[in-house]
């Protein structure tokens, strides 16, 4: 039975191995502090959060979410640490409530391995502060229990830190803010809450923001169990194999196998179901490996700790014993990701033929009959995802429309190695390539005069690049150059959107001057900050922030070193775009799990004339429409 818990009241652990599940009414970013019998930290080090997340028997999220899950396990737990402090505190800079008390109460589960819950508390009573100590695991009399505290704080989570003896508490808080917003920053977007959850989850159980623990100690007498979670039993119904017999073959993959009104929307939930399920069984195979590798060194410091083990006969056997059970764990974990893997290979070889131009690779026949649509779809591709434990399974990365936020091609080379093996040069010539593959994207999946393309290339040095665009006569008006080229778009843009915001407030939106164009509007910027001054640089933060509620979106092409020189002013535009790059970068994280996912930007294949053969199309149904409405 789960236990009601209070502000104060205790509760004994059942068991070692727990995982704590928050949810709020907002996104909040979680930690825990490992701290001695009277609560007192030693040092930033004793603090797991989303820029370390890993202490020894804790695992925290790594960015802020609605929903997270901590991984415990209380065993590997030090010794000197008698209390684990579970923290929430409110992001900055990500648009949401700056005190607990403006929205829901949060809400924490302990949960045991198989997810039964062993108590719950909802921290009550907050009002203006910004961090609070949710609950806390102590140790008493050799066991471990948990009490509910809800102690907040108004000075946020820097006072929180130095109420538990942390020396500098405001430069760790401000560390693990800023980790949480980079995090938030690099996450791919999850659907959006319009979406029932079955579209979005097909075979998964609810999805945590946070990696899950380890798979639980095996019960008495009985094995692991390493299935993925989210696979469909076989119905209990079903008849029993007779002895002997092969079992039955999973039923063969289908496209469009999710529900959904349209098979475009349907094709859009499976592609999310594979993502997510590629996500939670490399989830479980990673965990069970490092539960494997845990239980391994615990055996052995078992053996090592024993004078009488150290040498001879029995302590050979012993590390023998210990390593063939880490081996067997192991391959039965390696097992299950063999199965499930395969089961997406195969999704995705019926997935990846029937998708529609939004969707597909620009090596897709469908492009062969490519036509402008009557209606934009519901999400637009902008690439591919992999993890490393199989390169070859790629799962489409598909981006709701109309965009939440703007892009950013990366010129620079960051952490890539296949950054890192190109000239400065040729890098910036394909994060330009790649821009403009995303704009002819989003200019062909959206209905004639439906979107319109602006550029401005200060320096001109994209002329080559932008050559289809202006040849083909889609563009809205001729790239724009120099500072004055500059400041006339800005200008127009951020207009547009002030009077749209206006009207939207107004609730006057048939009352907009007659030649303001309804459109939706995609903005690329070269060369960045080329021929920016500090007003045009306003104005470019204020398009990124307020533009894309009112269809305004921006496609940078930028290296963040060039304007180095503006300082902090410029982190929040990086962080307000997703950060795409002109080549394989694992730069992406997932939003259930966090995995580092290896991101590939679309490439036209060599020597292939897509690219001006759909320019023709939306330049000819353009004119067309022109003659039809002149």
């Amino acid at each position: 039975m789960t236990a009601e818990l209070v502000r104060g009241q205790n509760h004994p652990l059942p068991h070692t191995r727990l995982e704590i599940r928050v949810s709020a009414g907002h996104p909040v970013v979680a930690a825990a502090t490992l701290g001695d019998d009277r609560g007192r930290i030693a040092g930033a080090e004793a603090v797991a959060h989303p820029g370390a997340a890993a202490l020894p028997g804790i695992e925290v999220p790594r960015q802020a979410a609605v929903r997270h899950r901590l991984a415990v396990d209380l065993e590997a737990i030090r010794d000197t640490v008698h209390r684990v402090s579970v923290l929430l505190a409110l992001p900055v800079g990500a648009g949401g409530p700056t005190r607990f008390g403006a929205s829901a109460a949060p809400v924490v589960t302990v949960t045991a391995p198989d997810g039964t819950a062993v108590a719950d508390y909802t921290i009550t009573g907050l009002d203006r502060e910004s961090a609070v100590v949710a609950l806390e695991l102590y140790r008493r009399q050799g066991a471990w229990k948990v009490r509910a505290v809800g102690q907040g704080y108004e000075g946020g989570l820097a006072e929180l830190l130095a109420d538990q003896g942390l020396d500098r508490p405001a430069e760790l808080a401000g560390t693990v803010l800023e980790a949480a917003a980079q995090e938030l920053a690099r996450a791919v977007a999850a659907p959006p809450p319009d979406l029932p959850e079955t579209d979005r989850v097909r075979r998964a159980a609810p999805a945590p923001a946070a990696a899950p623990p380890s798979p639980p100690p095996p019960p008495a007498g009985g094995p692991i169990d390493y299935s993925h979670p989210g696979r469909r039993p076989a119905p209990e119904t079903a008849p029993p194999t007779p002895q002997g017999a092969a079992p039955a073959a999973a039923p063969a993959p289908v496209a469009g196998d999710a529900s959904g009104w349209s098979m475009d929307e349907r094709l859009y939930n499976q592609v999310w179901g594979m993502f997510e399920d590629l996500a939670r069984t490399t989830a479980a195979y990673r965990s069970a490996c490092q539960f494997a590798e845990s239980r391994l060194d615990q055996e052995l410091d078992r053996v090592l700790s024993d004078p009488r083990s150290r040498i001879g006969g029995a302590g050979d056997a012993a590390r023998a014993a210990a390593k063939a059970k880490h081996d067997e764990l192991t391959a039965r974990a390696q097992e299950a990701l063999d199965r499930d893997l395969a089961h997406l290979t195969a999704e995705s070889e019926v997935v990846e033929p029937a998708l529609p131009a939004a969707y597909a690779r620009w090596d897709s026949p469908v492009w062969q009959a490519y036509r402008v649509p009557m209606e934009a779809p519901l999400a637009v591709r902008l690439g591919d995802l992999h993890l490393p434990e199989r390169t070859g399974l790629r799962i489409p990365f598909l981006a709701r429309l109309p965009l939440a936020r703007g892009l950013w091609v990366d010129s620079g080379r960051g952490h890539s190695e296949a950054a890192s093996l190109l000239d400065a040069a040729e890098l910036r010539r394909l994060a330009l390539d790649t821009a403009v593959a995303h704009a002819v994207r989003l200019l062909a999946v959206h209905p004639v005069n439906r979107f319109r393309v602006q550029v401005i290339d200060a320096a001109g040095a994209g002329a080559t690049a932008f050559a289809p665009l202006v040849e083909a006569g889609v563009l809205q008006a001729p790239p724009a150059a120099g500072a004055a080229g500059v400041s006339a778009v800005l200008n127009g843009l951020t207009e547009r959107v002030d009077l749209l915001q206006m009207a939207a407030r107004a609730g006057a939106l048939d009352d907009l001057p007659p030649g303001l164009d309804a459109a939706e509007q995609l903005l690329i910027v070269h060369d960045f900050p080329h021929g920016f001054d500090d007003r045009a640089v306003t104005q470019l933060r204020y398009l990124a922030d307020e533009g894309p509620a009112v269809g305004t979106h921006l496609l940078m092409v930028a290296d963040r070193e060039d304007a180095a020189a503006y300082g902090p002013v410029l982190d929040p535009l990086w962080r307000s775009l997703t950060r795409l790059t002109p080549v394989p970068d694992d730069h992406l994280a997932d939003p259930w799990v966090g995995h580092a996912w290896t991101y590939e930007p679309p490439v036209f294949p060599a020597g292939s004339g897509v690219l001006r053969q759909v320019l023709a199309q939306v330049a000819e149904a353009r004119g067309q429409w022109g003659a039809d409405h002149s």
